[in-house]
C-alpha cells in the first residue's frame, strides 16, 4: 500500500512539473504556457501563375486553424508566436501520361515557404516549404474544379504547418 502511494506522489509531482510549462489541448497542440498570442501574416502569391483569391483564401483559413485550435488569441503582429510567409508555387501538370503521351490525369501543386517563430520555445521555430496537391481528370478544365481542389489542399497545407508549429509528435 506504502509502494502504491508512493507511486501516485511521483506520478502526481512529474504532471505538475511538466504541466506548469507547456499548455496542452484537446487537438494535441502543446503551446508554452507564457505563449498567449499569435501572429499570422499575409501570404503574398509569389508564383508564376497567380490565382487571385489565393492568399486571402489561404491565410485566412491558417488564421482560422490557430484560433479554433489553441487558445491563443490572434494579434495583428509581434504575437508570442509569429507566422509568415508566401506562395511559392501553384501550378497545374500533368500526371498520369497515357499510351498516346496524353494525360489522364492533372495536379494542382501549391507550394508555401513558412517562418514560424515562437519566443518561448526556440525547438518550435522553423523556416521550410510545405507542398500539398490534388489530382483532378484531365477532361475536367482546372477553372471548374479549382474551387473544389484548393479548399482540399489548403486544409492539407494549413494542418501540416499547425503541426510543425505547435504539435509535438
Amino acid at each position: 500500500m506504502k509502494h502504491l502511494l508512493s507511486l501516485i506522489t511521483i506520478a502526481a509531482l512529474l504532471w505538475v512539473g511538466v504541466s506548469c510549462s507547456i499548455s496542452y489541448s484537446f487537438t494535441g497542440a502543446s503551446i508554452p504556457v507564457e505563449a498567449k498570442t499569435i501572429s499570422i501574416g499575409y501570404f503574398s502569391n509569389q508564383s508564376l501563375l497567380v490565382m487571385p483569391t489565393l492568399s486571402q483564401t489561404f491565410t485566412d483559413a491558417l488564421k482560422d486553424r490557430f484560433v479554433q485550435q489553441t487558445p491563443l488569441d490572434l494579434i495583428p503582429q509581434n504575437g508570442d508566436i509569429a507566422i509568415e510567409g508566401v506562395i511559392s508555387d501553384y501550378s497545374s501538370r500533368p500526371t498520369a501520361i497515357q499510351g498516346n503521351d496524353v494525360a489522364a490525369l492533372n495536379r494542382l501543386t501549391i507550394t508555401v515557404k513558412v517562418k514560424c517563430v515562437n519566443k518561448y520555445d526556440d525547438k518550435q521555430s522553423f523556416e521550410r516549404s510545405f507542398s500539398r496537391f490534388a489530382d483532378y481528370s484531365s477532361s475536367q478544365n482546372l477553372t471548374s474544379v479549382q474551387d473544389a481542389l484548393i479548399e482540399e489542399i489548403v486544409n492539407a497545407l494549413t494542418e501540416d504547418i499547425f503541426n510543425n508549429a505547435v504539435v509535438n509528435w
